[in-house]
């Protein structure tokens, strides 16, 4: 259903977008600058390329997790430590009804944990070792209870489909950019120019960092729903007491690459390009949970 209701609002924003061309009239201001630009094809084409990016992405998400992160997935426990592990991701994870994710560990000296992977019943949850150093069995069992949630809440598909809808966008308009100036301002009549390639880049760099700033607004809203899920899981102020150890961790280390949306902390230059919100916003929201 998740994904039914996306691609159905990308495919009406399509249509609204469409419409809005032509009755603004900015169809046949191409057409009369020399661009014969079929507008529903390149939304399609748009759409192809921008969803497919994003779909073989999620579906290798495990996969390129455990790789670029080199997790140790924990098939039999080696010692008491991977065995509470395991017992406390199957018991959060059949609290939350959902089936039993992979259980990793990863080598990082900071406190860190991370969940990912296309299926809420066939998922990955990995902690660094510096978590299970640094923290209380109770703080580490609110942070499972986190990336447990974020499982649940099919987090992961959502933030896949949205990456996937905005690449749409970005190369519909960086396309049109290209046309516009390539035709219209270059007057070029024979082929692509110069101009249509340098400006489609720069408009494409352009487009995707005001992008971005909608993903990681998402990012941040759906932190607090985890939150609130491992509090509901493991304890509101088991919950805190991990949030609040975290604070006290020294520069902690982000995740690299796609994995730091699917962590427990992040973080980022400016608050519009943030991951996550502020661990002090995270706290003071679980305080006003009933």
């Amino acid at each position: 259903m998740r994904i039914f209701l996306f691609l159905l609002t990308n495919v009406a924003v399509l249509l609204l977008i469409s419409i809005i061309f032509r009755v603004l009239g900015l169809d046949d201001m191409l057409y009369q600058n020399g661009v014969n630009l079929n507008l529903d094809s390149l939304l399609l084409v748009s759409a192809v390329i921008g969803m497919s990016g994003s779909f073989i992405s999620l579906l290798m998400s495990k996969w390129m997790a455990k790789s670029s992160m080199g997790v140790h997935v924990i098939g039999q426990p080696a010692n008491a430590t991977e065995q509470w592990l395991l017992e406390s991701v199957r018991r959060l994870a059949q609290g939350a009804g959902i089936g039993m994710p992979e259980v990793g560990i990863f080598d990082s000296p900071a406190p860190n944990a991370f969940a990912t992977g296309f299926n809420r019943n066939n998922a990955l949850v990995a902690v660094s070792t510096g978590l299970l150093q640094q923290m209380s069995s109770d703080e580490v069992e609110a942070v499972l209870g986190h990336e447990i949630s974020h499982v649940s809440n099919g987090d992961m598909v959502t933030m896949g489909l949205l990456q996937g809808v905005v690449n749409t966008f970005v190369i519909f308009f960086a396309r049109i950019a290209g046309f516009f100036v390539d035709r219209v301002l270059l007057r070029n009549e024979r082929g692509f120019g110069p101009g249509f390639f340098i400006t489609q880049i720069v408009a494409q760099i352009a487009f995707s960092i005001l992008a971005s700033m909608i993903v990681m607004w998402f990012s941040r809203y759906r932190e607090f729903h985890a939150d609130a899920g491992g509090a509901r899981l493991a304890g509101r102020q088991k919950m805190i007491d991990a949030l609040r150890a975290l604070q006290r961790a020294h520069d902690p280390e982000p995740l690299p690459g796609g994995m730091a949306a699917f962590g427990i902390i992040g973080g980022g230059f400016s608050r519009l390009f943030m991951s996550h919100p502020p661990l002090e916003e995270r706290i003071a929201a679980l305080q006003k949970l009933v």
